[in-house]
């Protein structure tokens, strides 16, 4: 990561809830021992399973909520204590957007860029999200994904240094979705530092320059994509292919893999495969006259780091 002065700074972070109710005065302990660093012009991905501990470590970075232990520093300052001149420069995209119902796009961010200093243009924002396009419907007729590009532009419009999203992506449509990433590429190469969290995995591996996972209030792993997804000689990666329904595979040359057929005509070998296993499949497949009608080999992603972290059932 970049050795200058970091936006965000997250050290050893707690953060307790509670008492649960008033005969046992127990706290809940959310936090125990956040980390994390975020560098101008870089993107930086939160990731972890649902209670992991994600938005309350965004709201106690952007002082929202007071931390009860550990360090926490915006744009060098306590983002608790901060005063008009910090939050002036942080942008905020919730994860519940809190936009006033009544109100229509426009006048909404042309009265959130009154409260800043050097606002963005407020038509050509509304123009590159789309937003001209329903910006005569009130708030509570717009869809979810009109919803979030309206969110999106609000923490936008004031031209902040630092932007916090929170689900950028969420219920976005596929064209919504490429012009949310476009513009958050942009902002990332004009030397913002953007910070999110995201559900989506391939998300965060298209748009991270460094990852952060946490798992039960702490940082557990963290690194850029190429780091976190980095093959050792045992790693493993899955060889996807389409064909005749029912072959059997030859199991007994691939005794190392895992061979199936999760769905007819479509097979799946998967583990530590090597040249010398990819090299027998295809004289199988010579052998017997099978020309697949799709190939496709995968190598280790994002959502199988994820996956080791936080286990592979629901919570």
């Amino acid at each position: 990561m970049s050795s200058s002065h970091p936006a965000v700074e997250v050290s050893g972070l707690v953060k307790d809830f509670g008492p649960v109710s008033s005969l046992d005065g127990k706290m809940i302990r959310v936090l125990d021992g956040v980390s994390l660093r975020a560098d101008m012009g870089s993107v930086t991905a939160l990731l972890g399973a649902n209670g992991a501990g994600k938005t309350t470590t965004l709201e106690c970075a952007q002082g929202l909520q007071k931390t009860s232990g550990g360090s926490v520093r915006l744009l060098g300052e306590d983002p608790w204590r901060a005063g008009a001149p910090l939050r002036s420069r942080v942008g905020i995209m919730l994860q519940e957007g809190g936009l006033p119902p009544a109100v229509r796009p426009l006048p909404l961010l042309h009265h959130v860029a009154g409260m800043y200093a050097s606002p963005l243009n407020v038509e050509q924002l509304a123009a590159r999200l789309g937003i001209d396009s329903f910006a005569r419907t009130s708030v509570r007729r717009l869809s979810g994904g009109q919803k979030q590009r309206l969110a999106l532009a609000c923490a936008l419009v004031g031209n902040p240094e630092v932007l916090f999203l929170d689900e950028p992506s969420a219920g976005l449509d596929p064209q919504s979705r490429n012009i949310v990433f476009e513009l958050i590429t942009e902002l990332r190469d004009e030397g913002l530092a953007i910070i999110l969290t995201t559900h989506l995995l391939d998300d965060a591996q298209r748009l991270a320059d460094y990852v952060y996972i946490i798992d039960q209030g702490r940082t557990v792993r963290q690194g850029t994509v190429a780091e976190l997804t980095a093959h050792t000689a045992d790693a493993a990666r899955e060889l996807r292919f389409e064909a005749q329904i029912g072959l059997t595979l030859p199991a007994d040359r691939l005794v190392h893999l895992d061979v199936s057929e999760p769905s007819p005509g479509k097979y799946c070998v998967n583990g530590a495969l090597t040249p010398e296993d990819l090299a027998v499949i295809a004289a199988w497949w010579a052998e017997n006259g099978i020309l697949p009608a799709s190939i496709s080999l995968t190598s280790r992603s994002l959502e199988d780091v994820f996956l080791d972290v936080s286990g592979r059932s629901i919570r």
